[in-house]
C-alpha cells in the first residue's frame, strides 16, 4: 500500500486561480461598448434557443418543479412557461432549454464549450434576487446587472479554456460552467472576496463530469441538460457560501488530494492572459445551424453545393470533408447513429443533410429524416481527413479560425470545385453579415412561442442598448412568462 505520509495542517492561502477568479468578479467593471452590445445579442440569441427548445417534449419533459406542486412564490421565473421556482431548480430549467438543441454560443480553444450556458444561473438568480428586494423595499437588479455577469462569466469559462484541455482527460466541459456560474453568482448575491473562494472552491472540489455521454457508442441526451445541471449546481454552491459554508484553499493544488493532482495527471493550469472582456468580444454564434460548432462550416460548404449535388446523389463516389484535428476527434463518425444526439455531433450526417435538402434544422436530426436512405448512402462514401493548416488556424489566437473544405466527387471522373470556409458567419470577423441573421433568428423563435403583441414588447425591450441596461430584471423576465 502507498504511504503518502504526514502533511502540514497549516492552511494554506488560496491557490493563485481561486484568488484571481474572486479579484476578478468582484472588481472588473466589464465598460467595453463591444462586450456589452455583444452580450446583449448574446442574451437574445441564448434565450432565442431556449423558446426553439421548448418546442421538443424530450426538454419540456424535464422542465418545472423537481416534484410536482413544488413551486416558490416570488421565486425565479421560466421564460416560455409559466413556471416560478427557487432560483436552483430555476437554473436547471433555462440551462437545459439553452442548450438543448446544441445552437447556443460556443468557445473553440484548448477546451470547448458554451459560456452562454451560464445564463441559466445569472438570470434566474437576477429574477429571483430582484422579487426579492422588491419585498423588501430595495431597488431591483437590472439588466446591466444581468450582461456584466455574463461578460464575466464568459470570460472565466473561456479564458481557463484557453491552454487546458479538460476532453484529453476524459472530462466534460460543463466543470467551467459550474465554475464560472458559481463566481459570477456568489459576486451577484452580494459575496465578498473570502465568500467567493470558498464558493469557487467548492465547484473545483466537485470534480468534473466524464463526456461519456457526447461520444459513441454512449451518445445520449444528457450531454443536452448535462450544461443546466452545472450552472444550478453553481448556484447552489454560491447560496451555500452566504451562508457561511467553508471553502478549500488549495483544492486545486493539494498534493494527492487536490484537482491538479487527481484530475488533471498533476499538471497546474497554464494562463497565457488574464481576465478582462476577451471571450465576449470574441465569441462565437450558431446563428444558421443547430450542429456542433468543429462542423459549422462544413455545413456552409454542403450547402454551397446543394445545387450542383442534388439532382446527381447516386452518381457521388466520394465525398472528401477536411476538418480540424478537433473535428477528427469529436464527430467524425461511421456506424448507426442512434438518436438526435448522436446525429449532431456526426460531421457526416451534418454534411449529408444540406446536400440532400438545402438545409439542416433541428428537427433534420429527428428520426423521420434519419431513415431516407439517402442519408447512409452519402454518409458511407465520406472520407474526413484533418487539414493541418485548419488546425494551426484553430489555435492561432490572432484568428480562432474554424475551417472546413467539402469536395465531391462523381464515379464518371468528374468533381465538383472544392468549397473551403475558414470562419463560420457567427465568427467576430463576419459579425456585420451575422448579426442581421441572429437577429432573425431571434425574431422567429419569439414567434413560435408568443403571440404577436408579447413578441414585439420582447423585440423593443432587446433592441436599445440603453434601455435594456437600465431595465429592471423582473420587467424583462415578466415579457417572457406565458
Amino acid at each position: 500500500m502507498s504511504h503518502i505520509g504526514i502533511r502540514d495542517t497549516q492552511r494554506p492561502e488560496p491557490d493563485q486561480l481561486l484568488a484571481d477568479i474572486a479579484d476578478y468578479v468582484l472588481n472588473f467593471t466589464a465598460g467595453s461598448n463591444t462586450a456589452r452590445e455583444t452580450a446583449r445579442h448574446c442574451l437574445m440569441d441564448t434565450l432565442a434557443c431556449g423558446m426553439q427548445a421548448l418546442s421538443y417534449p424530450a426538454c419540456t419533459r424535464l422542465l418545472g418543479p423537481v416534484v410536482p406542486g413544488a413551486s416558490m412564490s416570488n421565486g425565479a421565473r421560466v421564460p416560455g412557461t409559466d413556471y416560478e421556482l427557487d432560483p436552483v431548480q430555476a437554473a436547471f430549467n433555462i440551462g437545459a432549454m439553452i442548450r438543448w438543441l446544441d445552437f447556443n454560443d460556443t468557445w473553440l480553444a484548448a477546451e470547448w464549450g458554451h459560456p452562454s450556458d451560464n445564463l441559466g444561473g445569472i438570470l434566474a438568480t437576477a429574477d429571483y434576487l430582484s422579487r426579492q428586494h422588491i419585498r423588501g423595499g430595495k431597488p431591483p437588479l437590472t439588466m446591466g446587472d444581468v450582461l456584466t455577469a455574463m461578460i464575466k462569466a464568459h470570460e472565466i469559462q473561456g479564458v481557463i479554456a484557453l491552454e487546458n484541455s479538460f476532453n484529453r482527460v476524459g472530462l466534460d466541459h460543463v466543470l467551467l460552467v459550474r465554475v464560472a456560474t458559481t463566481a459570477a453568482v456568489t459576486a451577484m448575491l452580494g459575496g465578498n472576496r473570502d465568500e467567493v473562494i470558498n464558493a469557487v472552491s467548492n465547484a473545483w472540489i466537485d470534480g468534473g463530469a466524464l463526456r461519456t455521454y457526447r461520444h459513441a457508442p454512449n451518445t445520449g441526451s444528457r450531454k443536452s441538460w448535462a450544461a443546466g445541471d452545472a450552472t444550478s449546481r453553481g448556484v447552489r454552491l454560491a447560496l451555500m457560501a452566504m451562508r457561511g459554508e467553508m471553502g478549500y484553499p488549495s483544492a486545486l493544488s493539494a498534493k494527492a488530494w487536490g484537482y491538479y493532482d487527481v484530475l488533471f495527471k498533476g499538471k497546474p493550469f497554464s494562463f497565457s492572459q488574464g481576465f478582462d472582456s476577451y471571450v465576449m468580444e470574441n465569441i462565437l454564434f450558431k446563428i444558421s445551424f443547430p450542429a456542433e460548432f468543429h462542423a459549422q462550416t462544413a455545413v456552409e460548404c454542403a450547402m454551397a453545393l446543394h445545387n450542383e449535388a442534388k439532382n446527381r446523389l447516386a452518381q457521388i463516389d466520394k465525398i472528401t470533408i477536411e476538418t480540424q484535428e478537433a473535428g477528427v476527434r469529436i464527430i467524425d463518425k461511421t456506424g448507426p447513429l442512434n438518436n438526435p444526439a448522436d446525429r449532431d455531433h456526426c460531421i457526416q450526417y451534418m454534411v449529408a443533410i444540406p446536400l440532400i435538402f438545402g438545409h439542416l434544422t433541428a428537427a433534420d436530426y429527428e428520426d423521420d429524416i434519419a431513415s431516407d436512405s439517402r442519408v447512409d448512402a452519402l454518409r458511407n462514401n465520406m472520407e474526413v481527413r484533418e487539414n493541418e493548416r485548419f488546425s494551426k488556424d484553430y489555435l492561432d489566437p490572432e484568428k480562432r479560425a474554424i475551417g472546413n473544405a467539402v469536395q465531391i466527387f462523381y464515379k464518371d471522373g468528374s468533381s465538383s470545385e472544392r468549397i473551403e470556409v475558414e470562419y463560420p458567419i457567427g465568427h467576430r470577423r463576419r459579425r456585420n453579415e451575422g448579426i442581421p441573421v441572429l437577429i432573425d433568428k431571434f425574431e422567429r423563435s419569439l414567434a413560435e412561442q408568443f403571440p404577436t403583441q408579447q413578441c414585439e414588447a420582447i423585440k423593443q425591450a432587446c433592441t436599445d442598448q440603453g434601455q435594456l441596461e437600465a431595465m429592471s430584471v423582473n420587467e424583462f423576465v415578466d415579457l417572457w412568462i406565458k
